[in-house]
């Protein structure tokens, strides 16, 4: 039986991550002493396209609305606050360790990665609402320890994991000092809750958007940013009346879907995913996956957390947190909330993993193959690069002119190392949608060329003559009316 022939221009985690490295997007944190499991540093390219990814984030969530305002709370809570949202006694995973190697592996992944390879052995109901004693008997009975290999499977009992980091703060490591690591960052808008409302005279129904870091004490850490124990959170819990909240569910979910399209990512490489099993906070509740190539997985959550976590603070901290709606007679009530919860490195990954291609530009039949990422201008680390042609005759201290103009409105790169032929192809890499050449034309009086330059766009490689008194405005015009490559 012949077999499909493996696509070696295709996108993997592996091209991707090897991308990252040799161009500064992503680095193994504390490489030098062997790396620190779970943790990563974001490079200079890197940092400008998470924030960028963050800033349109905040812009479509934000600025766009009139009923969504922004909050920055303390990575560190009071303790008890993790008491009342559940944290403490629901918040873990599954955990087996293999007696042979002492390996530690989280017991619900274990089986969705063996089904995975071995789909005609598929457990008789969901992962997410087997119990312990499923989980255990099904790994028993099919997986072998993927550390070790040991085909003995020797496991413990499935037990909880709980996934908060804990510390103490100040000089005394008693329960008194007890201090966590914030597992998510929704819990400062609920504890803020009242403050908003009052300080700012918000009326429901209203949002409320932050941007964190929070923490994890994951089990395993795989699939380079995918998972790992520090990450950011994109949030935004939506204060609703109850009897309201199942249509403003679907409104939300439709509104964050659009917001992938905006931004690029191919509505046939994204899929709902509905939670059979739902945490102890929620009502209903969606993942939005995205079909990276290691298959569909989450990269943002919809959930409708009812009147949970503001219940819960009320009565564990013993003030009122009801809202008085004054445009129903005054009456009192504890909202529900529609949460919104992106994490900003998985979607840095979707992103890259989404405009990734190799593409064969030769003519003539001869191969002639680019790397090139296909991002929205808005969210690429470099929106344009100046290209003198050559390295003389005044032409590089007129493209370090011209690049020191565009530098007010755009983030900017010059290069003049290497024929101008490879610098383009070294900005297609890290997707500069925009290369800008200075040339002898610009420079002469006497050419019909004088006082302009050579756009060169990334998708198409075609190219345009512009003035300088136009160029920031003719960028400007491009990225808004940007239109995302389709494959």
């Amino acid at each position: 039986m012949a077999t499909a022939k493996k696509d070696e221009h295709a996108c993997t985690l592996d091209k991707i991550i090897s991308l990252c490295k040799r161009r500064g997007f992503v680095y193994q944190a504390s490489e030098i002493y062997g790396g620190q499991a779970g943790a990563w540093d974001y490079g200079p390219l890197g940092v400008d396209f998470k924030r960028n990814i963050q800033n349109e984030w905040w812009h479509y969530m934000t600025q766009l609305r009139d009923d969504v305002v922004g909050l920055d709370s303390a990575i560190f809570q009071h303790h008890t606050t993790w008491k009342a949202s559940g944290h403490v006694d629901h918040f873990s995973d599954p955990m087996v360790d293999c007696l042979e190697c002492q390996a530690r592996h989280r017991a619900d992944k274990l089986i969705e990665d063996f089904v995975a390879a071995n789909p005609d052995k598929a457990p008789s109901k969901p992962v997410d609402t087997m119990s312990h004693e499923e989980m255990k008997a099904y790994i028993d009975a099919n997986i072998d320890c993927p550390t070790c290999k040991s085909k003995n499977r020797k496991y413990t009992a499935v037990r909880e994991f709980n996934l908060m980091f804990k510390t103490y703060q100040g000089p005394v490591a008693d329960d008194s000092h007890l201090i966590y690591l914030r597992p998510e960052t929704c819990q400062g808008i609920f504890t803020d809750f009242k403050n908003i409302v009052q300080s700012n005279r918000m009326k429901i129904p209203f949002g409320v958007a932050q941007v964190g870091k929070s923490f994890r004490n994951e089990i395993i850490f795989k699939n380079f940013i995918f998972r790992t124990c520090e990450f950011e959170q994109m949030e935004m819990e939506y204060f609703c009346k109850p009897g309201t909240d199942e249509e403003t569910f679907e409104n939300w979910r439709q509104y964050r879907w659009n917001f992938y399209l905006k931004y690029g990512i191919a509505e046939k490489n994204l899929k709902w995913h509905h939670h059979d099993k739902l945490a102890h906070y929620a009502k209903d509740a969606y993942d939005i996956t995205y079909n990276f190539p290691i298959g569909f997985e989450e990269i943002e959550g919809v959930h409708n957390r009812t009147d949970f976590d503001l219940s819960q603070h009320t009565k564990t901290s013993g003030k009122d947190m009801n809202y008085i709606d004054q445009e129903d007679g005054n009456k009192s009530y504890t909202p529900y909330v529609i949460e919104t919860s992106a994490g900003l490195n998985r979607n840095f990954l979707a992103f890259m993993c989404e405009a990734y291609e190799e593409q064969n530009v030769g003519k003539d039949g001869k191969d002639d193959w680019r790397t090139v990422l296909h991002l929205d201008p808005r969210l690429a680390p470099i929106t344009v690069a100046v290209l003198p042609l050559m390295k003389k005759d005044g032409l590089a201290e007129k493209a370090k002119e011209i690049q020191h103009m565009l530098k007010e409105d755009f983030v900017t790169d010059y290069d003049q190392s290497g024929t101008v032929g490879k610098r383009y192809r070294r900005q297609d890499e890290v997707g500069t949608p925009f290369c800008v050449t200075v040339d002898y034309d610009t420079l002469d009086k006497e050419s019909k060329d004088f006082d302009t330059v050579t756009v060169r766009y990334r998708d198409s490689m075609e190219q345009e003559r512009v003035k300088l008194s136009e160029l920031v405005a003719f960028i400007q015009k491009a990225i808004k009316e940007y239109k995302p490559v389709v494959r």
